[in-house]
């Protein structure tokens, strides 16, 4: 097979996770925005996430979030998404929007506070189990805001605590994901503030513990694509959580600010092996001010564009440049590879699976952005906290 071949192959296998609370209402810390036709359900979330699919063929894969996506039947709500082609991915718990973790969720220092956590995340074990997920994805708020506030190295045990009851709880083909975020909303010292507490704490309960990577979780000018590289060394990489943003936590389109650090981070996953389904490729986005279900579908282009650059990187000249000191001519083979436009090779990969090249033109014409908005009359919009 050539190298097109391959190239072409790996990216009609590709598989991107696309979040339920991307296609409701979101918005800064200031405002929430609503939009006409957003979801009102868990179920018309998934009708949205299927349109996604439907145009790209690569994001059969929904992540849902608990509370937000909460319902009395959760086998009929991943039976719901098989019927549109799609099946649940990471359940995403939530212990960060109750009055009760002022302090803390799994880190307060109240027992029955943590107990109350702990018991969330097991509950979300449960939904894994109904659904038929394997990821659960952890992040946690938790941390102090003042020198002196709490004991450091304490939280730290009852972090470990936590997380060892529910990591025993797992099943066989069931995965624990714990995400990192550099501050916010604890400005003095966040609980899991980096890849590497993350790594210490995933190493220490097992196997089925990796770290998931959030591009926007960073200090600027974090190389990000190293973490990557070192984590698939470790065998830790669980997925990634995409997304853009200028200064902090934006949240923003994946490749939207820096679409070549992108590329250099999708480099290292290929020449890893981590581009197959052991690493969940998730967007973790809020789109605020444009149409949502465009704005997923340009996400995912963004991913596979990325990719596709990667794929086409030189790799034997690229290895001969670094073994003979080369260090011009292996920058410029990554740099060959970044500026070539794969835009008529992913459009010919879409003809050959049987979709229209331009996905966003596909989406135009098939009149749901003005169903949804014709049809989703009355009830409660769903959005952050919904």
């Amino acid at each position: 097979m050539s190298d097109l071949s391959a190239a072409k192959a790996a990216l009609k296998s590709q598989r991107i996770e696309t979040p339920s609370w991307a296609y409701a209402n979101s918005g800064t810390r200031f405002k929430v925005f609503a939009q006409k036709g957003v979801p009102r359900t868990p179920q018309e979330k998934l009708d949205d996430a299927a349109r996604v699919q439907e145009v790209t063929g690569v994001a059969p894969v929904v992540a849902l979030h608990i509370p937000w996506d909460r319902v009395d039947d959760y086998a009929a709500l991943a039976r719901h998404a098989e019927d549109l082609g799609l099946r649940v991915g990471a359940i995403n718990s939530n212990v960060f929007q109750d009055d009760d973790y002022r302090l803390g969720s799994v880190t307060n220092p109240d027992p029955a506070v943590r107990r109350k956590a702990v018991d969330h995340l097991l509950e979300c074990v449960d939904i894994m189990d109904a659904t038929g997920s394997r990821d659960l994805k952890l992040w946690f708020s938790d941390g102090t805001n003042y020198p002196g506030q709490d004991d450091i190295v304490a939280r730290q045990d009852r972090l470990a605590e936590a997380l060892a009851e529910v990591y025993a709880r797992l099943g066989d083909d069931q995965r624990m994901l714990l995400e990192y975020k550099l501050f916010e909303p604890a400005f003095y010292a966040t609980d899991v503030p980096d890849w590497g507490t993350a790594y210490a704490h995933c190493r220490a309960l097992g196997p089925k513990a990796q770290v998931v990577v959030d591009t926007g979780h960073h200090a600027p000018g974090t190389n990000i694509e190293f973490i990557v590289a070192v984590l698939l060394r470790e065998g830790k990489l669980g997925g990634f959580d995409f997304n853009s943003r200028f200064y902090a936590d934006d949240d923003l389109m994946v490749g939207a600010a820096d679409p070549f650090q992108l590329f250099r981070i999708m480099f290292e996953v290929i020449r890893g092996g981590g581009l197959g389904p052991d690493t969940a490729f998730m967007l973790d986005q809020c789109h605020n001010i444009e149409p949502k279900i465009p704005a997923i579908i340009r996400s995912v282009m963004n991913v596979q564009e990325a990719t596709a650059k990667a794929l086409l990187v030189d790799v034997p000249a690229l290895r001969e440049a670094q073994r003979t000191g080369d260090v011009l001519g292996a920058n410029a083979v990554l740099m060959d590879a970044y500026n070539t436009d794969v835009r008529p090779l992913l459009a010919e990969v879409r003809e050959e699976m049987g979709l229209d090249p331009d996905p966003i033109a596909a989406y135009r014409r098939s009149g749901w952005a003005e169903r949804i908005v014709a049809e989703r009359v009355g009830g409660t919009q769903a959005g952050w906290g919904a």
